[in-house]
């Protein structure tokens, strides 16, 4: 496919987009990208896109747009068939998007509370119900390595661009993941050290230095 017919809306620190990343790299398609400033004028491009959510990632198909991380990697998955994300059993294909769901709807929400919180009591709170989450999330991972077994896929690609806001979490939650986690810490380097996976995340380093500045937004530094 040329490069020109996949347009990817993008906010380089954002997990979702990092996504949708990922799952290109993973099946070698070329693809543009536009960077979306969210905080002082998104594009009119973005606002026609995604009129509903008027959010990152948008993914433009031959200028079809497809909205909703989960979704486009799907879509990516289904339109590009080799090599394949989703597990081939019909099975293990609905246990994936079940995990997806749940890694949507907690992980990053979760993880957000951490660095929102305004006390002590709050902050301790916020943490309990992260490790809660990532309680769950570990217990989902195989012995074999990745989420489906022995081979990077779908739930990997969903769950592990989520992992890029650890560090921040970390820092102003004061705790390491690794110390708790220790299998998950694991799933994180070996999909850390895949080619797809390096050339997609953000420096965690930018990660933070954005929290820090949404936290003096939100009048906690």
């Amino acid at each position: 496919m040329a490069k020109e017919d996949l347009l990817l809306l993008d906010f380089p620190l954002s997990p979702f987009c990092q996504r949708v990343k990922i799952a290109l790299e993973e099946k070698g398609i070329a693809y543009k990208h536009q960077e979306e400033n969210l905080f002082g004028g998104k594009s009119e491009l973005l606002l026609k896109s995604n009129p509903i959510h008027q959010k990152v990632p948008v993914l433009l198909h031959d200028g079809k747009p497809i909205c909703e991380s989960t979704i486009i990697v799907q879509f990516i998955d289904e339109t590009f068939p080799s090599p394949p994300l989703l597990p081939s059993s019909s099975y293990e294909r609905s246990r994936a998007r079940f995990w997806a769901d749940f890694i949507d709807k907690k992980l990053f929400e979760s993880g957000g509370s951490i660095w929102k919180a305004g006390g002590a009591d709050e902050l301790e709170a916020a943490k309990n119900e992260f490790f809660e989450v990532l309680k769950c999330v570990e217990g989902a991972l195989s012995d074999k390595g990745y989420f489906g077994g022995d081979s990077f896929g779908f739930l990997d690609i969903i769950a592990i661009a989520m992992t890029n806001w650890f560090p921040a979490y970390e820092k102003f939650g004061n705790f390491k993941v690794e110390d708790k986690f220790p299998k998950l810490s694991a799933w994180i380097k070996r999909c850390s050290e895949r080619i797809s996976v390096a050339k997609s995340l953000a420096d965690p380093q930018h990660v933070i230095g954005f929290v820090t500045q949404m936290r003096k937004m939100h009048g906690l530094e």
